[in-house]
C-alpha cells in the first residue's frame, strides 16, 4: 500500500452485550462462527440476493436434517441438546438472528452429501428390486444371468465414483461429474500429497462442529432439567387409581410444583447456556429479577413454547421405528429451534435493561402465566393415555430434555 492509497476501511464491529447485573452476558468469539451473511440489496445487486436466498434456505435446510438424524440417535443426541442451547446462549449473548445458526456453514456440504447419495443410491436401490424379482421368478434366465452382471459392474461403478466424489469434498458438483473425479485422481496421485491434506480438511470439518462443546453443554442442560423437574414429574405420575384419594392430593401437588418449574425452567436454561456455567441453572433469583424487567416478553415467550410443545406428544401416540425416527425429530428440530431462540430473545433484552417495570405491569403477566402453565399441565396428564410409553412420557419433556419423542 502506497502513501496515495486510501485507509482501509474498518471491521464492522460484532455486537457487544453488557449488563450491569448480570455476569457472562458479553459476545463471545466462538459468537460469531456461522453467522449469517448480510442480505445484498435486491435491486442493486438482484442475482446476489437470489444466491443468498437459495444458499440461505438450502443450508436451512441441511442443518435441520443434520439436527434430526443426529437428534434420532441414543447418547448422540446429547450434541442436538447441546446445539439447541448454544442457539439459546447465542441469541442471550447477541440479541440478533443471524447469529443462531452455528452450524450454518458446514451444514449445506451435509445436504450436498445426503442429496448426491441419494441421487446415485436410489436407480441403484431400484436396479437391486428389480433383480431380486427376476432372480425369484427365474433364477436361471439369460436375462436374470445378465441383469446379475450390471448390477455387480453398475455397484462397483457407483462405489467408486461415491467415494471419489466424498474425498473430492463432497459438494453437489463432485457428484454429477464423475469422470472429473477420475482426472482428480490421477492429478492427486501423481502428487502424493492426497493424504495430508485430506486429514487437514477433515480435521477443520470436525473442529467446526465443535463436537465436545456441544455435547457437554447438552450434557449439563440435560442434568439442569433432570433436577428441577424429576421431582415435580414424579408426584404428578402417582395417580393410577381414581378410588385413590391420597394418590390424587399427591398429583394435585405435583402438577402445582411443575407450573411453578415450567415457568422459570426455560430461562433457567438460557442462562446455564449464556454463561456455560452448570451452576446458572439453579440461579432462579437472578431469573425472577430478570422476569421484572421484561415481563410482557416473558409470558409471550412462555404462549409460544408451550403451544409448539404440546402437539408434538401427538408423535409419541405411535414410535416410528429407530431407523426411521429421524423423520419425526425432524418435526421436533423445526418446532423446538425456535422456541429456543425466541427464550434466548427474551432473556437478551431483560438482561440489557437495568431496572424493573412498575410492580402492576410485571404482577399482572406473573398473574398470566399461571393459568397458562395450569392449562399446560393438565392437557399434559392426558398424554400418558395417547403415548406409547404411558406414563413415562409424563417424564419425557422434550422441550427441555431430550428433544426426540422416545
Amino acid at each position: 500500500m502506497t502513501s496515495h492509497d486510501p485507509p482501509a476501511p474498518a471491521p464492522e464491529p460484532l455486537p457487544a452485550v453488557e449488563s450491569p447485573t448480570v455476569d457472562g452476558l458479553v459476545l463471545l468469539p466462538a459468537d460469531t462462527i456461522g453467522a449469517v451473511p448480510h442480505f445484498p440489496h435486491p435491486l442493486r445487486h438482484p442475482l446476489r440476493a437470489l444466491a443468498w436466498g437459495i444458499r440461505t434456505l438450502f443450508g436451512l435446510a441441511s442443518l435441520t436434517l443434520l439436527l434430526a438424524v443426529i437428534a434420532a440417535i441414543p447418547l448422540v443426541n446429547l450434541l442436538a441438546m447441546g446445539y439447541l442451547l448454544e442457539v439459546e446462549g447465542r441469541m442471550g449473548r447477541t440479541g440478533q438472528w443471524r447469529y443462531v445458526f452455528p452450524l450454518l456453514e458446514i451444514a449445506p456440504r451435509f445436504g450436498a452429501i445426503v442429496f448426491g447419495l441419494a441421487g446415485w443410491l436410489t436407480p441403484l436401490w431400484f436396479l437391486t428390486a428389480v433383480l431380486a424379482d427376476y432372480q425369484l421368478i427365474a433364477p436361471a434366465s439369460p436375462v436374470t444371468l445378465q441383469l446379475e452382471k450390471i448390477h455387480s459392474l453398475a455397484v462397483v461403478l457407483v462405489t467408486i465414483h461415491l467415494l471419489l466424489a466424498l474425498a473430492r469434498g463432497g459438494s453437489l458438483g463432485c457428484f454429477l461429474r464423475p469422470l472429473k473425479n477420475l482426472t482428480w485422481l490421477v492429478g492427486q496421485l501423481r502428487q502424493g500429497s492426497y493424504v495430508a491434506r485430506a486429514e487437514t480438511h477433515v480435521r477443520t470439518f470436525v473442529a467446526a462442529m465443535r463436537i465436545p462443546h456441544h455435547f457437554w453443554l447438552g450434557l449439563r442442560g440435560i442434568i439442569g432439567g433432570l433436577a428441577w423437574l424429576a421431582l415435580p414429574s414424579g408426584l404428578y405420575a402417582v395417580y393410577s387409581q381414581a378410588d385413590q384419594g391420597g394418590q390424587l392430593v399427591v398429583t394435585i401437588g405435583g402438577g402445582l410444583l411443575l407450573v411453578l418449574v415450567l415457568g422459570w425452567l426455560p430461562f433457567l436454561q438460557a442462562r446455564l447456556a449464556i454463561e456455560n456455567r452448570l451452576a446458572a441453572v439453579f440461579e432462579w433469583r437472578a431469573i425472577r429479577e430478570l422476569f421484572c424487567r421484561s415481563p410482557f416478553r416473558w409470558f409471550l415467550t412462555l404462549l409460544v413454547t408451550s403451544v409448539l410443545s404440546l402437539p408434538l406428544y401427538l408423535f409419541k401416540i405411535y414410535l416410528l421405528p429407530q431407523d426411521a425416527m429421524w423423520l419425526t425429530t425432524l418435526v421436533f428440530i423445526m418446532t423446538i429451534y425456535p422456541a429456543r431462540a425466541m427464550t434466548g430473545w427474551a432473556y437478551h433484552h431483560a438482561a440489557n435493561r437495568s431496572r424493573r417495570t412498575h410492580w402492576a405491569w410485571h404482577w399482572l403477566w406473573r398473574v398470566l402465566v399461571i393459568p397458562l402453565l395450569s392449562i399446560y399441565v393438565f392437557l399434559l396428564f392426558f398424554t400418558q393415555f395417547l403415548g406409547e410409553h404411558g406414563k413415562r412420557v409424563l417424564f419425557e419433556h422434550h422441550l427441555f430434555l431430550f428433544p426426540v419423542p422416545f
